[in-house]
């Protein structure tokens, strides 16, 4: 069974309509019950290969729903899940107190809704989970994109610090605070502000009223062992891994993801002066930077994937595309947005971010 939420718009009209404009999707939230009674919050929109993205601590999935509006046109099937505890979805019972407990969570959802083939973007703490999922389906993974994730052997370090001195968590969540406070462009942007705050105050609202749910995941982080684990898991798995990571970001450094990259020979973005969620900040880079990626190593991974699974033309249809990348009858067919002809016009802006692209060597 499912629950139709309201849906999501996307980017509103800032002006008249002129060259340029673009009609944005919108995305629609559901919340769906597991077959074990597990209710989950799902946002979904677009038709394609599925991308599935994972959120930080404290966000849930429609906080994305700008970015995500955008990477709909690209050929993807956007599928924002919230993780236990945060937005629409169930919080874990006791015996739920490791990042593996969250991640076999987000795997029975993308089983329930039929996927068989999929790229996983994570933020955050939504990169740990996405990387411990993937380690563990390799065969499924077409690519793990990792944006500000708290992987690497430097947070693995900053962790352990974290359990030997506890005041010094306290200081990177005040760095997360400082920066959440700059994700707001009230000034140089009022306008996104607008837009942005109409997703947040409903979050932040959730979590003034229902403060213990977070509780869970923050301990989850401290109890789980290193990530070295799953990332060297991606490697044996030749699992493609794309680390996005703005060069400012002070709560988890940017050297965590040159870890990341180092451990599974994968590709480093470096998003430059941003911090830690510049991608709430800017709803045009993301979608940039994945597009420039389509042309390299995101749109090599998807085709080596499509073809594995038969798909032998080059650029096959979106039923063919369909047809490998969703069980039959998969369940999330059913789960199109409220009205899906309804499209919001808007107009693109040009990326706030500018960010370089390399390729580490072991």
């Amino acid at each position: 069974m499912s629950q139709v939420l309201e849906p999501i718009e996307g980017p509103v009209l800032d002006e008249p309509l002129a060259d340029g404009a673009v009609e944005v999707p919108r995305l629609a939230r559901h919340e769906i019950v597991l077959s074990d009674g597990h209710r989950v919050g799902v946002t979904i929109a677009g038709r394609g290969v599925p991308l599935v993205v994972v959120h930080g601590f404290s966000a849930e999935g429609f906080l994305y729903a700008q970015s995500l509006s955008r990477l709909v046109s690209m050929g993807f099937r956007v599928i924002a899940i919230d993780t236990a505890g945060h937005g629409a979805t169930q919080g874990l019972p006791l015996s739920g107190q490791r990042m593996d407990d969250y991640a076999e969570l987000l795997g029975r959802a993308i089983d329930e809704l039929g996927l068989r083939r999929y790229v996983l973007a994570g933020h955050s703490m939504g990169g740990q989970l996405v990387t411990r999922l993937a380690a563990l389906r390799p065969e499924s993974t077409i690519a793990v994109v990792l944006i500000d994730a708290i992987v690497g052997d430097t947070w693995d370090r900053m962790v352990y610090l974290f359990r030997v001195a506890p005041p010094l968590l306290s200081a990177v969540g005040a760095a997360l605070l400082v920066d959440s406070m700059a994700v707001v462009p009230a000034f140089t942007d009022p306008r996104q502000a607008t837009k942005l705050l109409r997703l947040v105050v409903p979050t932040v609202a959730g979590h003034v009223l229902q403060p213990w749910r977070l509780l869970g995941p923050a301990a989850s982080i401290l109890r789980t062992r290193s990530s070295r684990y799953a990332l060297d898991a991606l490697a044996e798995g030749d699992v493609p891994v794309i680390a996005i990571h703005g060069a400012w970001d002070v709560a988890v450094p940017h050297r965590t993801a040159r870890d990341a990259v180092r451990r599974t020979d994968g590709t480093l973005v470096t998003v430059d002066r941003a911090g830690h969620s510049w991608l709430l900040r800017d709803p045009e880079t993301l979608p940039a930077i994945v597009a420039e990626l389509l042309a390299g190593p995101l749109g090599d991974a998807i085709r080596r994937s499509l073809r594995a699974a038969g798909v032998r033309r080059r650029a096959p249809g979106i039923e063919e595309v369909e047809r490998v990348c969703y069980e039959p009858g998969a369940r999330i067919m059913s789960l199109a947005p409220a009205d899906s002809h309804r499209r919001v016009v808007g107009r693109h802006r040009r990326p706030r971010y500018r960010w370089s692209v390399e390729r580490p060597s072991r």
